[in-house]
């Protein structure tokens, strides 16, 4: 597929990157700083501010799937979202956080006592992203939402998927590597199963 990755510098969008190369992907990494990525094949770095919507429009038109991977505390979220629809892309699929997944029905993790003060304004940005995706009647979407700790790892390939419920393991830990997030993403980029949907992955 010929997809763009917003965010494609970052420690989520890089592993992204990586993934879908990995699987013959042809790849248009967007970031600010994108021409400081090495070259590969397949790889079509764009150098352009999210901020820039015509940029970031002609960037991203009519590519078989956008992918989404930028902190939502920038305020870029609703403009990159004028920006998607306008390109008129086959899919989107973005990267939220763990805040908006329910701790237990009717309660998000973000709202729970325990919450990180310091994640916080992030988790409430994310879902309100969600909740944008969620209005939308144009565009064919999906966001995966991490497990509460979201760390640099190992490809596994291991891992349970769920839809909005925080996954927790036997020893009471929410976990996933960064490389089995990309997979899981490039998996339902590939062979969709959670269209105009969210899901979740975990150990």
């Amino acid at each position: 597929m010929n997809i763009a990755i917003i965010g494609a510098t970052g420690s989520v969008g890089g592993r992204l990157t990586q993934e879908a190369l990995s699987r013959g992907h042809q790849v248009t990494a967007i970031a600010r700083k994108a021409n400081e990525l090495p070259a590969q094949a397949g790889l079509t770095p764009v150098a352009i501010s999210y901020t820039d919507n015509a940029a970031l429009t002609t960037a991203i038109r009519d590519k078989d799937a956008v992918l989404l991977a930028v902190k939502f505390t920038s305020g870029d979220g609703p403009q990159i979202l004028r920006a998607v629809k306008a390109a008129h892309p086959g899919r989107l699929l973005a990267v939220g956080g763990a805040g908006s997944l329910e701790a237990k029905p009717g309660l998000d993790v973000v709202d729970t006592p325990d919450f990180p003060a310091a994640y916080k304004d992030e988790a409430l940005a994310a879902r309100e992203f969600l909740r944008s995706l969620r209005r939308e009647n144009e565009l064919d979407w999906t966001m995966i939402s991490p497990s509460a700790l979201l760390a640099p790892g190992e490809r596994t390939g291991k891992y349970r998927v769920g839809t909005d419920q925080l996954l927790v393991d036997a020893q009471g830990k929410s976990h996933i590597s960064i490389e089995d997030l990309a997979k899981a993403l490039i998996d339902e980029l590939e062979q969709p199963k959670f269209r105009r949907a969210r899901f979740t992955v975990g150990y």
